[in-house]
């Protein structure tokens, strides 16, 4: 690298300068060097910058005075945060920068996140923000943010802002200055979903191929998680998928926590990779704490996981249309899958000792599914999905789609 390592600070000026202005400092102080786009749209920055708002208005194609007199600030943004995206990917193209910070309330962490979300994962991405307190997953989404909690507002600096903003830019300026680089693992990819009532399941599985030279990818299915291997699918390439934990599908359709959103599922399929499907978990959607779960489901069955998350039984309407649903994504399939039941339970929540336990809905699931795909594709195996057999037969299952 002929320049310094270079960090991208997101920001407005207009209101943010003091702050922005000392982070520059503390990275320049590390031996960095900093870009700084301003994407603000009231008043004027009081400092010079390398991204005037003019630019960042007319790149979102509008101007400057037209953004300013919109009336509502959300479409304002939304103008402002087309034209950083816009500019962000061209500094990054032309090998600009290394890694990203941003800082600000909501309005500021919706434009440096949304920034930071078009960008792969490994860019170093740091936030300084009032929101890392809250659900942060709108501003997360898949892609690794580092989210730094301010503590107090950022409204100037103080002697608890200066430590937090710091902290940030020693972050970004440590990540930036030892890049990961990219991995030289050249190992067939797998990836791979679960939960943790599906673990035991997925860790034979996952030991397995470590065994036999693969390199498998475990994602969390608590909403991002899902989406952020249908994503993977794309960038990544991976040469199979074990789509162990489908319970996302039903909470997006039924009201639950953990939604990626109306095409989990569809990316590997879709994308003619080898696939291996298992309704797990699909016995349960997940909800918040227990009081605010009966009251949006009232009258199931339900399992207190702990203090913020509930489990509550799955209907037998839900699994039928899970069913149906998983049968429409079989059949655009364009490459080789197989879906594999295990017919003693879905998860560790369904079995004879819970309150979860739910034949009646595993039965609904099967109807429906094999109303709809290729029976030859679809294997009903006689254990629980915790079970060592049910393990071995996805691995079996998953050799075979590999080598057609």
């Amino acid at each position: 690298m002929s320049r310094k390592p270079t960090v991208l600070v997101v920001t407005t000026m207009d209101t943010k300068h003091q702050e922005a202005e000392y982070v520059i400092s503390c990275i320049r102080e590390a031996g960095l060097d900093a870009i700084t786009i301003d994407a603000g749209i009231l008043g004027q920055s009081p400092v010079p910058v390398d991204v005037s708002r003019e630019e960042i208005a007319g790149l979102g194609g509008s101007t400057l005075s037209d953004v300013q007199n919109m009336g509502h600030e959300g479409r304002a943004l939304a103008v402002m945060i087309k034209g950083a995206v816009m500019k962000a990917q061209e500094l990054y193209g032309e090998g600009k920068f290394d890694g990203i910070f941003g800082l600000g309330g909501s309005m500021g962490t919706t434009l440096g996140t949304s920034v930071m979300r078009t960008f792969p994962v490994g860019v170093p991405k740091v936030m300084v923000t009032t929101m890392a307190s809250r659900n942060t997953r709108g501003f997360v989404g898949t892609k690794d943010i580092m989210m730094l909690h301010s503590v107090c507002d950022l409204a100037g600096l103080n002697r608890v802002t200066a430590k937090v903003l710091h902290n940030g830019a020693m972050a970004v300026a440590g990540a930036v200055s030892r890049p990961a680089g990219k991995s030289l693992n050249d190992k067939p990819l797998i990836l791979l979903s679960t939960l943790g009532t599906t673990e035991a399941c997925i860790r034979r599985i996952r030991n397995q191929l470590l065994l036999e030279g693969k390199e498998p990818v475990v994602f969390h299915t608590v909403g991002a998680g899902g989406q952020a291997m249908d994503e993977m699918v794309v960038e990544e390439a991976p040469v199979a998928v074990v789509d162990l934990s489908l319970h996302e599908i039903t909470d997006h359709y039924f009201g639950g926590d953990y939604d990626a959103g109306p095409d989990r599922g569809k990316s590997a399929p879709g994308a003619g990779i080898p696939v291996i499907l298992v309704p797990g978990n699909a016995d349960f959607l997940v909800t918040g704490p227990l009081e605010d779960a009966k009251k949006r489901f009232p009258g199931r069955a339900y399992h207190v996981h702990n203090a913020a998350i509930t489990a509550l039984k799955t209907s037998v309407e839900e699994m039928a249309f899970l069913g149906k649903h998983l049968a429409t994504i079989c059949n655009h399939a364009k490459g080789p899958y197989r879906v594999l039941i295990p017919s003693e339970g879905f998860s560790a929540f369904d079995s004879e000792k819970s309150v979860l336990w739910n034949p009646e809905g595993r039965k609904a699931f099967v109807d429906h599914l094999t109303k709809e795909m290729k029976i030859s594709n679809l294997k009903i195996v006689p254990y629980h999905i915790n079970d060592l057999e049910f393990s071995e037969a996805v691995l079996v299952a998953l050799h075979e789609v590999m080598a057609e």
